[in-house]
């Protein structure tokens, strides 16, 4: 099977233009194709992470991939999906992210010669002149048709900042700029930003004529795996500082029981003669489609290294084993009142629950354990002595924290 046919079994190919043509590029290693990242935080996270996995893929097939940082347009902020306009970021901030962002791509594409390359749209978007760019570029779109886009569909309920309506314009520019700069003949994105996308396809054959290649693709799941990385309690980011491997694994491994092969089939570079395998699981086998997902992704991000110690923690855990590999929450001597501890105060430290309100919530319906004993006493106390040799402490089935002083 051509790369092109197994983007479609996987489940990544939303809507193309021009099929044919785009299946003959990308199959024949001839596409020099970009995906735009706009760098709000400091840190990728797991909405990030199909795109970046479909930027391997084409590599593998010797496509090259231009990984754009949205340095400029940041400035400006996606309106796409939003019901509320972006907070202003400063440069220092935004270039802050754009360096983090560029050492973790490269855990997944190969950069380099004739590889793939990163570049940045501030290079290009902040020294623009704006009586130019409005003869040169504004004039080749219809305010009627941009009105009618889906990116813009949420905001024109609550209002739409003519900052935030320029963002389309900036972003068919960018593929433009690609064109010319790098002879990028293809752009991929989420099912969210197809208006976006038009535009600068459009814009290209406007400016350089109808016989210009620029070809348009969107994901499947780029739009619903923006909720995918939203827990309870946060993000799921790609940085370990900020989402423990443990914490990224256990992400995983408890996805849906309806979700767990569409997440095989689309994130993991497994066989699909294997996965197709998977299709006939059901019940407790689920359990092990969600380990496999789990520890290939892990694998993916973190190293192999990372990836065992997380199935080994996991496995220790649910099988009350040792706990020498299990996320630890070490305790200070400035978190003791008068050498000790509550409960609350452990959950809430150990990152198990958000507040204290939420904490007792908790051990009040009975949802949390200490070394396998269940709680009740919402103003329990651990002295130093009792932290020294750890805790395991759980919330729930699925978190869980060993406790040390």
């Amino acid at each position: 099977m051509k790369i092109y046919d197994e983007l479609v079994a996987r489940g990544l190919i939303a809507q193309v233009t021009n099929e044919e043509e785009i299946k003959e590029m990308v199959d024949n290693g001839k596409a020099v194709f970009y995906i735009g990242f706009d760098p709000t935080a400091d840190s990728l996270h797991v909405g990030h992470f199909m795109a970046l996995c479909l930027m391997k893929r084409l590599q593998m097939a010797g496509n090259k991939p231009i990984a754009l940082i949205g340095g400029g347009t940041a400035y400006i902020g996606d309106p796409s999906g939003r019901t509320d306009m972006r907070s202003m970021m400063a440069k220092e901030t935004i270039e802050h992210n754009c360096e983090c962002f560029k050492k973790q791509m490269s855990r997944f594409i190969e950069f380099g010669e004739d590889k793939a390359i990163m570049v940045n749209n501030a290079d290009w978007l902040l020294d623009l002149n704006y009586i130019e760019f409005i003869r040169d570029i504004g004039c080749c779109f219809s305010v009627n048709n941009m009105l009618r886009a889906k990116c813009y569909e949420q905001r024109l309920e609550k209002g739409l900042s003519f900052l935030e309506f320029n963002y389309m314009l900036m972003q068919s520019y960018d593929f433009l700029a690609l064109y010319e700069k790098y002879g990028c003949n293809m752009q991929f994105g989420g099912d969210d930003q197809w208006s976006n996308m038009l535009g600068g396809t459009e814009l290209i054959r406007k400016k350089l004529g109808k016989d210009a290649h620029a070809m348009t693709i969107t994901l499947l799941l780029n739009s619903e795996g923006k909720k995918m990385g939203k827990t309870q309690s946060g993000a799921v980011w790609l940085d370990p500082n900020k989402t423990p491997p443990y914490d990224f694994y256990q992400y995983w491994r408890n996805v849906g029981d309806a979700d767990v092969l569409k997440c095989i089939r689309m994130l993991t570079f497994l066989p699909l003669e294997q996965i197709d395998e998977m299709d006939k699981w059901e019940g407790a086998q689920l359990n092990k489609a969600k380990e496999i997902l789990a520890y290939e992704l892990t694998k993916l991000v973190h190293g192999e290294e990372e990836a065992s110690k997380a199935q080994i923690a996991a496995q220790s855990i649910f099988g009350a084993g040792n706990s020498e590999n299990m996320p630890e929450c070490k305790i200070e001597e400035s978190d003791l009142r008068d050498g000790a501890i509550d409960i609350l105060s452990v959950l809430v430290k150990a990152e198990l629950v958000p507040s204290r309100s939420e904490a007792r919530r908790a051990v009040e319906q009975g949802g949390v354990t200490v070394d396998g004993d269940k709680v009740t006493d919402i103003k329990k106390l651990y002295t130093k002595d009792e932290l020294a040799n750890g805790l395991v402490v759980r919330r729930g089935k699925k978190s869980f924290k060993k406790i040390v002083f």
